[in-house]
């Protein structure tokens, strides 16, 4: 109930992929490095300023384009979207000032976690269901000061054809702030972008470099408002059928 399991894996990527010169996928693993290491130099310096230029600095050593379309993000709104692919944070940080929620072991991945600490993460120990509530109250009170949040409600990552639901926990926190709550679809033009099953960072880095002109695209749905004494779980619902997210079966505990 509380940590969600996604039964996909290797078998979700078919392979086929157009691919680059060995030699070039190489070169792109050299310059995310590379990318990274100016990152820590700079964050601490520039704090959230620099985290929109290196999340696209990311994305192009890598040779991963961004597609977005939809309404803007409004200051205060709670981004909802399905989860691929931990590329999804860092489409989601080069493309608008948001605070990621992310569980807690995003934060010892290397460049990854100091990207998403310098985006001002809430991270969420899905070791300790009592915690849930104050990552709630957190949300809570990063919405209440203006500041928009991206929250990936299915809990864990799926292959794309294969969606989960839409668990309403942090859909609490837009009824409490009274804010916006955006739903935005991620989508990928090639299976292999998808990190499930037994992938570790770092063999989904290599996998991704080796990828011919990969593609996300970013579609946001209609903004919800969501009244003072909305049911979470309505809330939940709804955003995920805005955007045409809607898995067979919706499980809607916590």
């Amino acid at each position: 109930m509380w940590r969600p399991v996604s039964g996909c894996g290797a078998a979700c990527r078919p392979g086929g992929d157009d691919l680059v010169h060995p030699g070039r996928a190489v070169l792109r693993l050299v310059t995310l490095a590379g990318v990274l290491v100016l990152g820590l130099l700079l964050v601490p310096l520039l704090r959230g300023r620099a985290v929109r230029p290196l999340a696209r600095a990311v994305l192009a050593s890598l040779g991963v384009r961004v597609r977005g379309r939809g309404p803007a993000v409004r200051p205060g709104s709670l981004l909802v979207a399905n989860h691929v692919s931990w590329l999804d944070v860092v489409a989601l940080l080069a493309s608008a000032p948001v605070r990621p929620v992310a569980k807690r072991e995003v934060r010892g991945w290397p460049g990854i976690g100091g990207l998403a600490g310098a985006a001002g993460a809430i991270f969420v120990d899905r070791s300790r269901p009592k915690s849930l509530p104050g990552t709630v109250a957190e949300v809570t009170a990063a919405l209440r000061a203006g500041r928009s949040v991206a929250v990936f409600p299915e809990g864990t990552t799926f292959c794309g054809a294969t969606r989960g639901a839409f668990r309403p926990a942090m859909f609490q926190a837009a009824v409490d702030a009274g804010a916006p709550v955006l739903p935005l679809a991620i989508t990928y033009d090639s299976p292999a972008a998808a990190f499930v099953g037994d992938d570790t960072l770092w063999s989904s880095v290599r996998r991704v470099a080796t990828l011919r002109g990969l593609t996300v695209t970013l579609a946001g749905g209609p903004a919800l408002h969501p009244v003072a004494d909305a049911d979470r779980r309505m809330v939940a619902r709804a955003a995920q059928a805005s955007v045409g997210l809607t898995p067979a079966a919706l499980d809607l505990a916590a």
